[in-house]
């Protein structure tokens, strides 16, 4: 069941699937990356801000599901989780702006060769996703990519957007309903007055 944890789910499948393509070779431990704002990033070399949660436009689910034989589940919200990737060198100043090129050319790497958020990254109650999530690299004008990061008080660092959708959460709101379990017909003839 893809409950509210969803969301927090995406975020640590994504941490998870570039832990396993960056760690040790390129960022030396696990707790290098990691989700964080952009003006709060402790230690992090690599950080994850979700920055936006919007409905899905393309899946709007008005039927209800049956449950068992009297109950009828409401249908499921769809979302749209925008991400921000930023890396943060400690290099030397000569070399930061190299190493964080490194490290988002990476990302693209990996994000590019897994676009599709499978059941087996999310976990198990994810495996039977009706709607797989899927990774879209969003090519924003730089005045957008300045707002999103405005709320910092850092100066802007070079970033990259990403779309993960859809997102699915299942309602919790069930209704009990009554089955027409018999029926009677009466039959007979209609006089008429003539």
């Amino acid at each position: 069941m893809a409950d509210y944890h969803i969301i927090s789910d995406v975020g640590e499948a994504l941490i998870r699937l570039l832990r396993e393509g960056m760690v040790p070779e390129i960022i030396p431990n696990t707790e290098g990356i990691g989700m964080c704002h952009p003006s709060d990033r402790g230690d992090v070399s690599l950080g994850l801000f979700l920055y936006d949660i919007r409905r899905n436009p393309d899946i709007v689910s008005t039927n209800r599901v049956a449950v068992g034989n009297d109950k009828l589940k409401s249908p499921s919200l769809f979302l749209d989780l925008y991400f921000m990737i930023t890396a943060y060198s400690a290099s030397d100043i000569k070399f930061r702006a190299l190493e964080e090129a490194k490290l988002l050319g990476r990302v693209l790497q990996i994000f590019e060769g897994n676009p599709l958020l499978k059941g087996e990254l999310l976990g198990g109650p994810f495996l039977g996703l009706q709607y797989p999530p899927k990774m879209e690299l969003l090519e924003l004008e730089a005045e957008e990519k300045s707002r999103i990061w405005g709320s910092s008080d850092t100066p802007y660092k070079l970033s990259l957007f990403y779309r993960v959708c859809p997102v699915e959460i299942e309602s919790e709101k069930i209704t009990s309903i009554t089955r027409v379990r018999e029926t009677d017909f009466t039959i007979g003839q209609i006089h008429n007055g003539s």
